[in-house]
């Protein structure tokens, strides 16, 4: 596998442990307030390292490092992940894995075989506001169409992967990054219905980033503001343990 390279320690990307996060590269989703862009463009001018240099690094830090945090990009585009994350496991470090959940097939081999030890699942909307929030067609169903893996999504199975980690004996967090003028409040409102007994979601405030994929959106966000202690408050009941991160 090509990585994007790695942050070699992080306190917060893996809830309660010390580890480092992975990077993958390419996404099947063009959200406009992504802050890893040249993640998600490949046109854009990137990082590449080697999982041989990764596993060195690890080798290094055993003892010290607890887990590792694999995120991107989107992870579960990867033809290889499930065999990088077997290498993870065997080298002896829990591993947390950031999903926006279009490839269930992926996430649930990864359930199955026990293969991660925590799963971080972006809410990026309600459903219906899917298409406005990540920069992409989500349609609500494609079954029988012939899906390639990076842009082989639809609302099914988005649907899917989240019923898949609720029923999983796998800790689990979802989450939302709540973007002025792209959400409302309504739209939590039919997140927490959706997603209603989840165990842990939080919502993460938007930061006016310098580098995003789209840098027009600046343009929808000025003077907007939404208000996450209201929307906090009206949905938390929902869900075993609800917290904001800024």
């Amino acid at each position: 596998m090509i990585l994007a390279g790695f942050q070699k320690l992080t306190l917060l990307d893996y809830p309660g442990k010390i580890a480092t996060t992975v990077f993958t590269l390419g996404c099947s989703f063009r959200c406009p307030f992504c802050h890893n862009p040249e993640l998600v463009d490949l046109r854009l001018a990137h990082n590449e390292e080697s999982e041989k240099e990764f596993f060195a690094f690890l080798a290094k830090r055993k003892g010290k490092l607890e887990g590792v945090c694999i995120t991107g990009g989107e992870p579960t585009i990867q033809p290889d992940i499930i065999k990088f994350i077997k290498k993870i496991k065997k080298a002896g470090f829990l591993v947390k894995l950031d999903s926006n959940g279009t490839r269930p097939d992926v996430l649930k081999k990864i359930i199955d075989a026990n293969l991660v030890d925590y799963i971080a699942m972006d809410i990026k909307s309600q459903l219906a506001n899917y298409d406005k929030v990540t920069g992409s067609k989500v349609p609500a169903s494609t079954r029988g169409d012939d899906r390639s893996p990076t842009r082989g999504w639809d609302k099914d199975r988005i649907k899917l992967s989240v019923d898949l980690i609720m029923h999983s004996k796998i800790p689990y967090e979802f989450r939302t990054t709540v973007v002025p003028g792209l959400h409302s409040e309504k739209d939590f409102a039919e997140i927490a219905k959706w997603i209603k007994g989840a165990k842990a979601y939080y919502l993460q405030e938007y930061r006016e980033e310098q580098k995003i994929l789209d840098p027009n959106l600046k343009k929808i966000t000025k003077g907007q503001k939404i208000d996450l202690e209201k929307i906090q408050k009206k949905i938390a009941k929902n869900f075993g343990k609800m917290g904001i991160r800024r």
